[in-house]
C-alpha cells in the first residue's frame, strides 16, 4: 500500500481532497471530483483524505476547514484552496502541472 508521501511524490499532479464525513460541502465535492476524474482521466490522480481518520496528516498540512483541496507534484504543494470548487476550475489548475 502506498503512503501519502509516495502518492504526492508522483510526477503526475495529485489533487488531494481533505474532507470529513459530517461536512455538507464535502458531500457536494464528491460528484464534482467524479466529473473531474472523467475529464482528466489518468493525466492526474485524485485522492480523498478523511481528516477524522488522518488527524496527524491534516495537522501537518494545517487543514483548518473542509473541504480543503491541494495539488501536489513531485512532493511539492503547488496549489491550495478551501471550499467547493467546480470541475472546470479544478481542471484548469491541474492542467498547469501536466
Amino acid at each position: 500500500m502506498e503512503t501519502f508521501d509516495q502518492i504526492i511524490a508522483s510526477e503526475k499532479p495529485v489533487l488531494v481532497d481533505f474532507f470529513a464525513t459530517w461536512c455538507g460541502p464535502c458531500k457536494m465535492m464528491h460528484p464534482i471530483l467524479e466529473e473531474l476524474h472523467g475529464i482528466v482521466g489518468d493525466k492526474a490522480r485524485i485522492i480523498k483524505i478523511d481528516i477524522d481518520k488522518n488527524e496527524q496528516l491534516a495537522a501537518v498540512y494545517n487543514v483548518r476547514s473542509v473541504p480543503t483541496l491541494m495539488i501536489f507534484k513531485g512532493g511539492e504543494m503547488k496549489w491550495r484552496a478551501s471550499g467547493v470548487h467546480q470541475a472546470v476550475q479544478l481542471q484548469a489548475e491541474l492542467e498547469k502541472y501536466y
